[in-house]
């Protein structure tokens, strides 16, 4: 299985600590995910590859995660005088179509331009140099899908702060009903019970069938069963289910 690691772009605020530079106190972007409606560039319409869009989550830890349809860019931020300032910018590196990997370097620069912002309601502008983005907070145009009765398939697996997407010709996925969650880990089917308390879910032990599958379809399986053990972190971001289990290990999974 061909694991992904992060690897740094560019450092581009002095200081490499885990907290974002300044200290106005909280933004109001924190714990919101925009995404985007408009590109324009020089004033013109800027076309994004097809099928993507720029999608900004200002996570509620004070980092920031954006991406542009296939990487994603993560790093410590601070929105101080109206201007967004990311440290410590890192990528994933997943391999992607050539137009899609232009959208990663273009969006790197983006950022790297320290970009000014404005927040008018729901609408997010971001402009750096002659390039602006108009976004709009993500609950208004795509709402969260429901964790029971949603099919999430499992899109990356998480160590800490790096990502790995699953094994190509592999898939994964789990379905939640009222006490239970119908688990196809990567190989077998199976179950496990579950509870619901806050931002945790509590999974049972799982029962599965016991097949054997191709060495790549096991590894992805055993790295799924090893995050639904126990209680474990759980958080829902429009189509996507992010769990995340004590011991750093997560799943990012697309509804």
């Amino acid at each position: 299985m061909n694991r992904v690691t992060i690897v740094l772009l560019a450092l581009l605020a002095a200081g490499c600590g885990g907290a974002p530079p300044g200290g106005g106190g909280e933004s109001p972007l924190r714990g919101h995910t925009f995404v985007s409606t408009t590109v324009t560039e020089n004033g013109q319409p800027h076309e994004l590859a097809p099928g993507t869009q720029v999608t900004f989550r200002f996570m509620p830890d004070g980092r920031l995660l954006a991406t542009a349809g296939c990487n994603t860019l993560a790093g410590p931020v601070s929105a101080d005088g109206g201007r967004l300032e990311v440290s410590d910018l890192s990528m994933t590196n997943m391999g992607c179509d050539p137009p899609r990997h232009e959208q990663d370097d273009w969006l790197a620069g983006f950022l790297g331009g320290k970009p000014s912002w404005k927040l008018d309601g729901d609408t997010l502008v971001v402009t750096s140099g002659a390039k602006e983005l108009t976004m709009l907070d993500r609950k208004d145009t795509e709402p969260d899908l429901p964790l029971r009765g949603t099919r999430w398939t499992v899109d990356s697996l998480l160590d800490g702060e790096t990502s790995a997407s699953t094994p190509q010709g592999t898939s994964a996925w789990l379905e939640f009903g009222a006490t239970s969650v119908d688990l196809h880990p990567g190989c077998n089917q199976g179950s496990a019970d579950y509870e619901l308390a806050g931002e945790t879910i509590r999974f049972g032990p799982a029962i599965t069938t016991r097949m054997a599958c191709e060495p790549d379809a096991m590894e992805l399986e055993a790295a799924v069963l090893a995050v639904l053990d126990g209680t474990v972190g759980y958080a829902v971001d429009g189509k996507t289910l992010t769990l995340k289990h004590p011991s750093g290990k997560g799943l990012e999974l697309r509804g």
